[in-house]
């Protein structure tokens, strides 16, 4: 993309296409650039070329409806929400197809009449205000009509450090002490929200992974923990704060909301199954309204007055589907596989990604390859809130797209360069509006890089647009990310399926557009934050197979004075401890051959700038690690606040953040594939809280 030297992958296996009819053909990338098939792997039975396009209409996520409102004195009052996560059917795939089996939050109990109890993936989204607290209790429902528990939807690796709930007290969020033949495990299912973006956010209420717990069924098998490692100790947290009880299948968090305007979302974070979790659809947008950073405080420069918006928004209470024209769309955009039954596809064996098996070379306890983890999942279908390649009626005038890259391991760099005349605008990012709006048309090719769980606010202005259909595209791989450009560096998503993202029916407009050109937007001031105090070295680590020319894990660690980088795994000490309310800059030295999406829990932060590395012929940073040429600004659309970064191969990425809040948060890659097995971190701002559970030590 605009600004980064072009980095090629090496030593990488992946998918590289669809077969004719079904299923996936494996590809070794060999010394070169050619590539060699390895083996027809059975995938998904239903084609992406046997599903329709732009026959569905996209659904406009509606609002999630309060439970209540809780009247606080000397504070300020409370919007309450009583969710639950449930297992549905639901219409992904075009009619005439069948329905997929998915899971989804949903309302269980609404303070109005109008309150839509709907459950759906992904799901609706909360409306929150600027400094208004939200407070969420959040049921695990994944149990039948007779209160029992539901298995997974998907295949789960029970050899990984995971929640193992199997392992009692004694074993849970830890790797099984017994690994001989390992069986996908099929027991009730953890659940544990995080609201990702969110600031101030105590550490009982942000989803920290070892804080799940299973529903509340009949039969939970006998031995079995019911809830993480942390799930007491948060609870005697939550209740002490907010007076809160939890129990059984649920917690309840609070959220103080006091961020500026953005657009956050909330999704599974349960320890070393968030990728299933997710996939099978439980996510949602959160938006915070209002403010000195809102939309009011956005104005138009012509006149020195508020400007306006595109809009309506979704309201709560508005019928659903909904027969109102917004202005205002949220679009969570993700990759999926189906069977030809219509269920969701995901692999059950290491053998789809690189043809690892259990006779070569073995798995766990064997090798050190896990027998089911797929190092990176890429899925041949795009759907868009929750519906395969959707068409949306819009006209010609402008709207506002609230972006989100929802993929599992996929990077999207969307095209707009399929629709004539359009012109597109960046206004914000995950840390809400950015000092200035950036013309994506004119000065960036009228493209979109987005990393995983990245959001972006746009302005899409169809005015000149003519009348009819037009494809919003992506140019991004199919295969890991390092950078670089199309065609010039890497083969562009397959035009025929994933390079497909959904459908703009242009129709003429009624009236004229009130609503002000982007080039006359003047967005709020973002306060810089203060210089920092700390500079920390951080490391992202592939650890290769000792059996198996592959992976056998994503590492984070740190960087040793000498730029030797050393792992850590989940359960080794913290190693990043902020002092309360200091200020820090962490540096992320990427000694891997992809880009990672660095998340940090609890946090907004600055991108400072990235700076290049000495590299080796693949590509890759050469330990140890040494800089090169002068450090690169970030790029327009990153100037602000934001909450995850890429980190590209052969770089080393700064970042500054205030720590404001004491407690245990974690840090991780959010290509979900790598978070599950070992690229995640705890961190901890401030000293030990007392009573907190042993075995990690600042």
């Amino acid at each position: 993309m605009p600004g980064h030297e072009p980095v090629r992958l090496g030593r990488r296996t992946f998918i590289a296409a669809a077969g004719a009819g079904v299923g996936f053909t494996l590809y070794a990338r060999l010394p070169g650039g050619a590539t060699r098939a390895l083996a027809a792997i059975p995938g998904g039975t239903l084609a992406p070329e046997q599903i329709p396009k732009y026959v569905s209409a996209l659904l406009v996520p509606p609002v999630m409806p309060r439970a209540g409102t809780i009247r606080q004195q000397g504070g300020a009052n409370v919007d309450y929400y009583e969710i639950s996560m449930r297992q549905f059917s639901q219409q992904v795939l075009p009619a005439g197809l069948p329905a997929t089996t998915v899971w989804g939050y949903g309302a269980v109990s609404a303070g109005s009449a109008r309150g839509l109890k709907v459950h759906h993936a992904p799901s609706l989204t909360i409306e929150a205000q600027w400094n208004r607290p939200v407070r969420v209790k959040w049921i695990n429902d994944l149990v039948d009509p007779d209160g029992n528990y539901l298995p997974h939807l998907l295949p789960i690796d029970p050899t990984l450090h995971w929640a193992n709930p199997p392992g009692g007290e004694a074993e849970r969020d830890g790797q099984p002490s017994s690994l001989e033949d390992p069986k996908p495990y099929t027991g009730p299912v953890p659940m544990v929200t995080h609201l990702h973006g969110a600031v101030a956010v105590g550490d009982e209420s942000d989803g920290y992974p070892e804080a799940w717990y299973l529903p509340a069924a009949e039969d939970i098998p006998a031995g079995y923990a019911h809830s993480g490692t942390w799930y007491d100790f948060f609870a005697g947290k939550a209740a002490s704060r907010f007076g809160v009880t939890w129990g059984p299948g649920f917690a309840t968090f609070q959220y103080p909301n006091p961020d500026r305007a953005r657009t956050e979302w909330y999704h599974d974070h349960s320890l070393g199954m968030t990728r299933a979790n997710v996939y099978a659809g439980p996510a949602g947008f959160y938006l915070i309204r209002g403010g000195p950073s809102g939309d009011k405080a956005v104005l138009d420069t012509r006149s020195g007055t508020t400007a306006v918006l595109p809009g309506p928004a979704p309201k709560e209470g508005d019928d659903f589907p909904s027969r109102k024209e917004y202005g205002e769309i949220a679009l969570a955009i993700q990759d999926r596989a189906f069977n030809a039954d219509g269920s969701l596809f995901y692999p059950d064996s290491r053998e789809f990604f690189d043809g690892a098996t259990a006779e070569a070379p073995g798995f766990i306890p064997d090798t050190d390859l896990s027998p089911i983890w797929n190092p990176e999942f890429f899925g041949n279908t795009i759907i868009v809130n929750g519906t395969t390649w959707p068409f949306a009626t819009v006209r010609q005038r402008r709207y506002r797209l609230r972006m989100l890259n929802g993929c599992q391991s996929r990077f999207l760099i969307l095209d707009f360069t399929g629709i004539p005349g359009v012109e597109v605008w960046q206004i914000g990012n995950e840390g809400g509006f950015l000092p200035a709006p950036v013309n994506l048309t004119a000065d960036h090719g009228n493209r979109l890089l987005m990393a995983l769980a990245e959001r972006a606010d746009l302005i899409v202005d169809f005015t000149h647009v003519p009348v009819g259909s037009h494809v919003l595209g992506n140019v991004g791989p199919d295969e890991p990310f390092g950078g670089g450009e199309p065609v010039d560096d890497f083969d562009a998503a397959d035009p025929d399926s994933t390079g497909q993202v959904m459908q703009f029916r242009v129709v003429p407009a009624v009236a004229p557009d009130p609503t002000t050109p982007p080039q006359f937007l003047q967005l709020p001031a973002i306060t810089p934050l203060p210089a920092a105090s700390t500079t920390r070295r951080l490391a992202l680590i592939e650890m290769m197979s000792a059996s198996w020319d592959g992976p056998a894990q994503a590492l984070l660690g740190t960087v040793d004075g000498s730029g030797m980088p050393r792992e850590e795994m989940w359960a080794d000490p913290v190693t990043e401890n902020p002092t309360l309310g200091s200020t820090e800059v962490w540096e992320f030295y990427n000694f891997t051959a992809d880009a990672h999406p660095i998340h940090v829990h609890e946090v907004a932060f600055e991108v400072v700038d990235r700076q290049a590395l000495v590299t080796n012929d693949d590509g890759e940073t050469e330990p140890p690690a040494r800089l090169v040429g002068v450090p690169r600004a970030p790029e327009a659309w990153e100037v602000g606040v934001k909450d995850t970064v890429i980190a590209y191969p052969g770089e080393v990425t700064r970042v500054k953040a205030r720590f404001l809040t004491a407690g245990r948060y974690v840090w991780h890659c959010h290509i979900l594939e790598h978070e599950d097995n070992e690229m995640m971190r705890p961190y901890q701002i401030g000293p030990d809280q007392p009573g907190q559970p042993p075995g990690r030590h600042v």
